[in-house]
């Protein structure tokens, strides 16, 4: 019986977005834009939690938003009301964007007087984990509500993490969510992961998580 040739498509496609996002980062270096790849599950506070963050940090560096949906423009007309610069991306039914996506939203953004652009990436706790987008840091946030063993079942999206924050610690009270297990939990997953525990509706942890932000933002243009 003749051999069937195999190709590995799946680790090919990974190794072709590996080779365009590390060509994205470079772009990005020498144009001074920093780009923060934010990540959650639907209904975390993606988009409360960037308006707290702009409304922190718009008078000390300069924002722009991509905001990612397989359908619908109501999260980018929520954050252009903060006066900042917002577009919206359609994926055509994809949950991620990969690095070339990116790009392209990054042409349209249209990054010139951008130091911080921000994606805030499909809602999703797998797809958008798995393709780097060329963002020199990723964020993602976990609500109290999803319950603190996210970790141990979506184990990727916080190994590819360099911050992840808590959010909606206000209904604490409300859920049986242990923070200490969390914390631990996202650990095992990433040790060097830094977690703010959050409220971005009373803004309560924000500050800290504007202040990390806006540090990475100055060391990587500093770098330049």
């Amino acid at each position: 019986m003749d051999s069937v040739k195999v190709i590995e498509i799946k680790q090919s496609v990974f190794e072709n977005n590996d080779r365009q996002a590390d060509l994205l980062r470079g772009e990005l270096k020498n144009k001074g834009v920093f780009l923060l790849n934010l990540m959650s599950s639907p209904g975390s506070g993606k988009t409360t939690t960037l308006m707290s963050t702009i409304n922190l940090l718009k008078d000390k560096v300069k924002i722009g938003v991509m905001e990612a949906d397989i359908d619908s423009d109501v999260d980018a007309k929520t954050i252009a009301t903060s006066g900042v610069k917002s577009i919206q991306l359609h994926t055509g039914g994809m949950c991620h964007l990969d690095a070339e996506m990116t790009r392209q939203g990054l042409e349209g953004l249209e990054t010139g007087d951008v130091e911080l652009a921000i994606l805030e990436n499909v809602g999703n706790l797998v797809c958008p984990a798995e393709f780097d987008t060329g963002a020199v840091k990723n964020a993602m946030i976990l609500s109290v509500p999803e319950g603190e063993d996210k970790p141990l079942k979506y184990p990727l999206i916080f190994q590819v993490c360099d911050v992840v924050l808590i959010n909606k610690i206000d209904v604490m009270p409300y859920f049986d969510f242990n923070m200490e297990k969390c914390k631990e939990y996202i650990h095992m997953r990433n040790p060097k992961a830094k977690i703010i525990p959050i409220c971005a509706k009373t803004g309560e942890g924000v500050q800290e998580w504007a202040d990390w932000l806006l540090n990475e933002v100055k060391v990587w243009r500093e770098a330049k």
